[in-house]
C-alpha cells in the first residue's frame, strides 16, 4: 500500500465509512498519516476513592452499592448509583441512558475512567468509560491518540485505520540531509509520523512535533519564495492612471462622514501608488480588529472600477459577504458610486447565481461580492483588475494562475486581522508588501477589560440583563469545548464550560425575555450563516459559542462578552475574540472569566491581566511570544492562522528563523532533496501537507 493509496483500500473500511472519511478531508493514506491527534488521553493508575480530594481524571475500582435509581433532570433520564472500594464512596451518573440500568446489577464489579468533581464531600463521575481488567492493564500510563471527529467519524474508528497503516511511516524518505537533521536535533520523518500518532513518552510526543512543525514550516516559506520571485516578474496589466486615481480617492473620502485615520490614509496611498505602478500589486493590509480595514478594501475596489476594470472581495463567511454587499450597496447609493454590484454564496439562488455569473462575464457587473467560490471554473471575469481576500483564503500562485486564465492577472490585497508580532511578520509575508493600519477610529471607545473568578458569575449575570433590557445590547459568550463529553475525552480536569450545556443552564438561569442561541464548529454551514444572520440582525440577544466567532460578522451592537475559562486560551486568541465586540461607538465589556473559584495562580493572573491593561493587539502579540515557550502542545492552538495543521507562529517563532536559513543554505548547496518540491510547486503552484510528503517516496 502506498501513500496515494485510496482510503477505502485500508482493511475494514467500506463504502459507507470511506465516505465519513471523505467528509473529514480524508481521501487517501497520506491524508490519513497527515489526520494528526487534536490530544491524547492517559489511563492514570487506580486511585483509591478516599484520595480524590483534588478531583480530575482518575480511575477507581469498586463494588455497586445497592441498586440504580432513575430520575429526570431539565427533560433528561439520568441514571445514578454509588461505587464503594472500602476508602469512600463514589456517586456515579449517566445522562440520557436508562437503558443501561440492566449493565449495573448490585454488587458488580466495575473499573471506571472518567472525570471526578467534588459536590460537597462527596467524589462524583459522569458519564465514566467501563473498562476490562485486560484493557486497563494494556493501556495504563500509555498515551492514547484523540482525534477530530466530524460528523459520522469517530475518534476510535481513525485510530482503528491508523493502526493499519502507521507501518508506511517506515518506508518515508527524508527530504532533509543527515547533517541538518543533527544539526537541528530533528528526528526522521519516519519517527515522527510514528510517535505523533503512537508516542511511548510525551518527550517523544514533543520531538515529533517539533520535526513535523519544522516540515510544514518548511513547505510554507519555499511557497512564500516561490510565490515572491513569480511576483516580482509579473508586470501591471491593469495600470490606473495617476491623475484619475487621485480624483476617485479625494472625492470618495470627501464623501465619508467621518475622518480616515492617518494608517488609514497610508494604506489607501500605498494601494494607490500600487495601482499606478509598473508591478502587480501583492500587499497585505494588516491592522487589528475594530480598525476599518473595510472601508480601505472599498477604496481600493472603487479605483479599479472608476478605470473601467472589475473588482472581487471576498469574505471567510457567508453572512459577512452579505454584509459587505448590503454596506456597498448603501455606500453606492448614497453617494451616487460607480459600482454595479453582485453577490456570489452558497445560499444564493441556482437562477440568481447563474444570472450573475453571465453579468460578470460580459462586464456588466463591475464588483463582486462572495465566498472562495469566486475562485471556481465557471466564475469568469470581463477584465478583472483586482481581489481583495481575506487571510483565510490567501493566494497562491495557483490561484494566480486560476485568475490569469481568466484575464490578465489582477492585483491582490490582502486583509489580516490576526496581531503577527512584528519580528516574524518579513519572516510569514516575505512575499507581500505590508501596510499597517495601528490606530483605532477616532469615535471608537476603548473596551473595558475584567480578570475575574467564578465568583463573579452571578454579579455578571445580573449586569447582563441590566444592559440588555436598558441599553437594548446584544453579547457573546465564550466556552471552550462543544460538549461534556469533549473535555471528558480530553482528559481535562475541573469544570469545563461546554457551549451545548451551558446554553441549556443560561435559558433556565437568565428571564424568558432573553434570547439566547449556540453556535459551534460542528454545525453545518447553513445553520451556523443562519444563526449568525439571526445574531446580526437582534433576532437573538446572547449567543453561547465556541471560538468560531473568531472570524464573523460584524455586529456593532453586540457590546459584552464573557470568555469562560479564560486561562485556557492564548492572549492572542482571546484579543481576536474580543475584537468581535465595541465596534460601534457604545461602550464595550470583556470578562475574562478563570475557571478557578478564588484559586488563580499568579502566572494566570499575570497573563490575562495583560489584556486588562492593554487593547494593542500587537503589543499582546509580543507579550504572547514572551510568555509562551515551546512544547505547549496539550493546549488550545493558539496562532489564529489557518495555513497550519500542527506549527504555531508563537509557539515556533525562533523555528521560523532556523527553517528559513535552513532553506537557504539547501537551495544554495543545489540539495538533491529540494529538487522535487521544486518541480511539485512550479506544476501546481500550491501542493498540501500531504502531498509534500508525499512526493518523497
Amino acid at each position: 500500500m502506498d501513500l496515494g493509496a485510496p482510503i477505502i483500500t485500508i482493511k475494514g473500511i467500506g463504502e459507507k465509512s470511506a465516505a465519513a472519511f471523505n467528509k473529514a478531508g480524508i481521501f487517501t493514506v497520506s491524508d490519513l498519516l497527515h489526520y494528526f491527534p487534536r490530544t491524547y488521553s492517559m489511563v492514570p493508575e487506580i486511585r483509591p476513592i478516599s484520595a480524590m480530594t483534588m478531583g480530575g481524571r482518575a480511575v477507581v475500582k469498586g463494588r455497586i452499592m445497592g441498586g440504580c435509581s432513575l430520575f429526570s433532570s431539565k427533560g433528561k433520564t439520568v441514571l445514578s448509583f454509588d461505587v464503594g472500594d472500602g476508602t469512600g464512596k463514589l456517586k456515579v451518573y449517566y445522562f440520557g441512558m436508562p437503558y443501561m440500568k440492566k449493565s449495573f446489577p448490585p454488587g458488580r464489579m466495575l473499573l471506571l475512567l472518567g472525570n471526578v468533581s467534588l459536590k460537597g464531600d462527596v467524589a462524583v463521575m459522569a458519564q465514566p468509560r467501563v473498562l476490562s481488567e485486560e484493557e486497563y492493564e494494556n493501556t495504563k500510563g500509555t498515551l492514547i491518540p484523540v482525534y477530530p471527529e466530524t460528523a459520522g467519524l469517530k475518534s476510535s474508528a481513525v485510530l482503528k485505520a491508523v493502526k493499519e497503516i502507521i507501518c508506511i511511516s517506515d518506508n518515508l524518505k527524508d527530504y532533509l540531509p543527515d547533517p541538518v537533521i543533527n544539526k537541528e536535533g530533528l528526528v526522521t520523518l519516519s519517527k515522527a509520523f510514528s510517535d505523533i500518532h503512537f508516542p511511548a513518552t510525551k518527550d517523544d510526543l514533543y520531538e515529533a512535533r517539533k520535526r513535523l512543525a519544522f516540515d510544514e514550516l518548511f513547505l510554507f516559506i519555499a511557497r512564500i519564495q516561490m510565490l515572491k520571485s513569480n511576483t516580482e516578474k509579473e508586470e501591471n496589466s491593469f495600470r490606473i492612471e495617476q491623475r484619475m486615481a487621485d480624483e476617485t480617492m479625494n472625492g470618495f473620502i470627501s464623501k465619508l462622514p467621518y475622518e480616515l485615520t492617518g494608517a488609514q490614509l497610508k494604506a489607501v496611498n500605498d494601494i494607490k501608488n500600487d495601482m499606478t505602478g509598473d508591478g502587480v500589486a501583492n500587499r497585505l493590509v494588516q491592522g487589528d480588529v475594530g480598525c476599518g480595514k473595510t472601508v480601505v478594501a472599498i477604496a481600493a475596489a472603487l479605483m479599479a472600477v472608476s478605470a473601467g476594470y472589475q473588482a472581487a472581495i471576498m469574505a471567510p463567511t457567508e453572512v459577512l459577504a452579505m454584509q459587505h454587499y448590503n454596506e456597498i450597496i448603501e455606500l453606492t447609493e448614497k453617494y451616487g458610486l460607480p459600482f454595479r454590484t453582485g453577490v456570489l454564496t452558497g445560499s444564493v439562488g441556482k437562477t440568481d447565481k447563474r444570472r450573475c455569473k453571465e453579468l460578470l462575464a460580459d462586464g456588466s457587473l463591475n464588483l463582486v461580492i462572495g465566498t472562495h467560490a469566486l475562485l471556481e471554473e465557471d466564475v469568469l471575469f470581463n477584465e478583472l483588475a483586482l481581489v481583495v481576500t481575506d487571510e483565510q483564503h490567501r493566494f497562491g500562485v495557483a490561484q494566480r494562475r486560476t485568475l490569469s486564465k481568466k484575464g490578465g492577472t489582477p492585483h491582490t490585497v490582502v486583509m489580516s486581522a490576526t496581531p503577527i508580532p512584528r519580528t516574524l511578520g518579513l519572516i510569514l509575508y516575505g512575499d507581500m508588501d505590508v501596510s499597517l493600519i495601528d490606530e483605532l477610529p477616532a469615535k471608537r471607545l476603548d473596551r473595558k477589560n475584567a480578570v475575574v473568578d467564578t465568583d463573579y458569575r452571578e454579579t455578571f449575570y445580573k449586569f447582563l440583563v441590566k444592559h440588555i433590557r436598558e441599553e437594548k445590547v446584544q453579547a457573546y459568550i465564550i466556552c471552550p469545548m462543544v460538549e461534556a463529553s469533549e473535555s471528558e475525552e480530553l482528559g481535562m480536569t475541573g469544570d469545563i464550560a461546554n457551549v451545548t450545556d451551558y446554553t441549556e443552564y443560561l435559558k433556565d438561569k437568565l428571564p424568558g425575555d432573553i434570547r439566547i442561541a449556540m453556535l459551534h464548529g460542528r454545525m453545518k454551514p447553513a445553520e451556523k450563516n443562519e444563526i449568525m444572520k439571526d445574531f446580526s440582525e437582534h433576532k437573538t440577544d446572547v449567543l453561547v459559542s465556541t471560538t468560531v466567532v473568531e472570524v464573523g460578522v460584524n455586529v456593532p451592537n453586540a457590546t459584552i462578552m464573557l470568555v469562560e475559562n479564560a486561562e485556557r486560551f492564548g492572549l492572542s486568541q482571546l484579543h481576536q475574540l474580543r475584537g468581535r465586540v465595541g465596534r460601534g461607538d457604545k461602550q464595550a465589556y470583556c470578562v475574562f472569566m478563570t475557571g478557578t473559584n478564588g484559586e488563580m495562580s499568579k502566572n494566570t493572573l499575570k497573563r490575562l491581566n495583560i489584556l486588562k491593561e492593554s487593547n494593542d493587539g500587537f503589543k499582546i502579540a509580543e507579550e504572547d511570544l514572551k510568555q509562551r515557550g515551546p512544547g505547549d502542545f496539550f493546549g488550545l492552538r493558539q496562532s489564529g492562522l489557518p495555513y497550519f495543521k500542527i506549527a504555531d507562529i508563537y509557539t515556533d517563532a525562533e523555528m521560523i528563523g532556523r527553517v528559513k536559513s535552513v532553506l537557504q543554505d539547501m537551495t544554495e548547496d543545489g540539495q538533491e532533496g529540494l529538487k522535487a518540491l521544486e518541480t511539485a510547486l512550479r506544476e501546481s503552484g500550491s501542493i498540501s501537507y500531504s502531498e509534500f510528503h508525499s512526493i518523497y517516496l
